[in-house]
């Protein structure tokens, strides 16, 4: 497909992909092949990109072009927030994929926990920061980005309390 030119997938194209992995890798045979693969001592990521790969081909798509592509969709689409929105959940499916390949079912079951607090704790920041300005919400905002970048995007710093909002509030 690459040999017209192109140098991105169509919108369509990568919504059929993302659409297509996260219908594939949610099948019970998949998922096996997956665990399979981490129990031979192969990187689960590995085997997650064959599958992109495949699904590449089933489009008449040449994979290394393909796979390339999903490098560039936050660059090219970055304006695009429905086509982000399919991209971090295609993104979120590949990562829930190898974490439940290379994660026992108790493990997985306390990541889920985890990521489900963290979530209600995202949440109840989101209403808080609603009861400022715009500009206030802004500020804090920024100060969020600051924090997360300071610790390397840990998503454990995507949290500010209460307090923390009205000390940065009122600086």
């Amino acid at each position: 497909m690459a040999a017209g030119g192109e140098t991105m997938m169509t919108r369509e194209q990568l919504l059929h992909l993302f659409s297509r992995f996260s219908f594939l890798t949610s099948l019970p045979e998949v998922k096996q092949r997956i665990a399979d693969a981490v129990r031979d001592k192969q990187e689960a990521v590995a085997v997650t990109t064959e599958i992109q790969e495949e699904i590449l081909r089933e489009m008449g798509i040449d994979p290394s072009f393909g796979i390339g592509c999903l490098g560039k969709v936050n660059v090219v689409y970055e304006n695009d927030k429905d086509l982000m929105i399919k991209f971090y959940q295609f993104v979120a499916k590949e990562e829930m994929a190898i974490d439940e390949a290379e994660l026992g079912p108790r493990e997985m079951a306390e990541k889920l926990h985890a990521q489900r607090i963290l979530q209600e704790q995202q949440l109840n920041m989101l209403v808080e920061m609603r009861k400022y300005s715009p500009e206030s919400q802004s500020v804090i905002l920024g100060t969020l980005r600051k924090q997360l970048e300071e610790a390397n995007f840990d998503i454990n710093a995507s949290i500010l309390s209460p307090d923390q909002i009205q000390e940065i509030i009122q600086k």
